[in-house]
């Protein structure tokens, strides 16, 4: 058999190049002027960005990310490069796997350049966002066909959209979070997920079946790409898998920007509740992302972690991301190869 016959293209969204305030405005420009992104005209987009979020929002974040970064660079990035090469080992010498970043570098591009002219049969693309949304895997995956399309040969493509509930996901998700379940009880679990506009929601609606409401509970043909509706299903089967009762655990969504609604209940109100009500002591997991990066070490770790003891709480708990644990490196090996159909 031809080596490296499949091509596997595991993408994440990216980070600065450094946590320079310049690195970083440049990262939080070439993000937001996406239009699945910040989906408004793109002359209020560009003067929104470009004058307002960009130059604002840069000195802030910077600080995060100089909390974030370690001497190998930005976890995202270096847990990524890691997951390539075990993926590669996983796979073979019939695959080749490369990291590519949908913002800044290595960019989709420059590592589908790899990928042209190979005689590749197939190309696997692995969008890393266990839930679909258009402004993360739908973006990646027209910023992929959009390089691809001016190829001369372009080898039958195949999309991961989504694997919020595949079974070995969960379990990854669900090892680790054992690690502190195990070591004693908490009052109460939290599920905080990356926060999407309202709007989007209900653009991506089919047959106008999304309220934003119950609708998400029940998971089913009708909502399987809202993006609210897969985080409930995810933190459904997590809480199986955990042993958790409906009664102990919330769902929760943060990271908005701007003041028109984003998906609800946001995750610091939901923080200043529990805390009234008395709990102290609370485990919380991320399940939108695989790797540690802003949102979960900074956001959740640091100033969630601050806004609940300053409220009264007494112990905050995050559970770390899946980075290269060996479930989660199983989970994509067997994803890609469920699509890699050999004759």
């Amino acid at each position: 058999m031809p080596k490296s016959r499949t091509g596997v293209l595991i993408i994440n969204l990216g980070t600065p190049e450094s946590p320079s305030v310049a690195d970083v405005r440049k990262y939080l420009r070439e993000f937001l002027m996406d239009g699945r992104v910040l989906d408004i005209p793109w002359w209020r987009r560009f003067l929104l960005v470009n004058l307002i979020i960009a130059p604002f929002r840069a000195p802030e974040s910077s600080k995060g990310y100089q909390h974030l970064w370690t001497p190998e660079g930005s976890p995202l990035k270096v847990y990524g490069l890691q997951l390539e090469g075990l993926l590669q080992k996983a796979l073979g010498g019939d695959f080749l796997v490369k990291l590519a970043m949908r913002y800044q570098s290595p960019s989709i591009k420059s590592v589908l350049a790899n990928f042209e002219n190979r005689s590749f049969k197939r190309l696997i693309v692995v969008p890393l966002y266990p839930q679909y949304a258009s402004s993360s895997s739908g973006s990646t995956q027209e910023e992929v066909m959009r390089v691809v399309k001016g190829w001369e040969v372009v080898p039958e493509i195949k999309f991961v959209s989504r694997f919020f509930d595949h079974p070995l996901f969960i379990k990854s998700f669900v090892e680790i979070g054992k690690k502190y379940t195990e070591q004693g009880d908490f009052d109460h679990y939290l599920f905080s997920y990356h926060g999407l506009p309202e709007h989007q929601i209900f653009k991506a609606s089919c047959d106008n079946y999304c309220r934003l409401g119950d609708c998400c509970a029940v998971f089913n043909s009708k909502n399987q790409y809202c993006y609210r509706a897969q985080c409930f299903e995810t933190t459904r089967l997590l809480a199986a898998g955990l042993g958790i009762g409906k009664e102990k655990y919330t769902i929760c969504f943060q990271s908005r920007l701007g003041k028109t609604p984003w998906i609800k209940p946001y995750t610091d109100e939901v923080i200043k509740q529990l805390a009234a009500q008395g709990v102290k002591r609370v485990l919380v997991f991320s399940p939108a992302f695989v790797a540690d990066c802003l949102e979960t070490t900074v956001e959740i770790g640091v100033e969630y972690k601050k806004l609940f003891l300053e409220q009264g709480g007494g112990h905050w708990q995050l559970v770390e991301s899946l980075n290269v644990h060996p479930t989660w490196v199983e989970c994509l090996k067997q994803i890609v190869l469920k699509n890699c159909h050999e004759e």
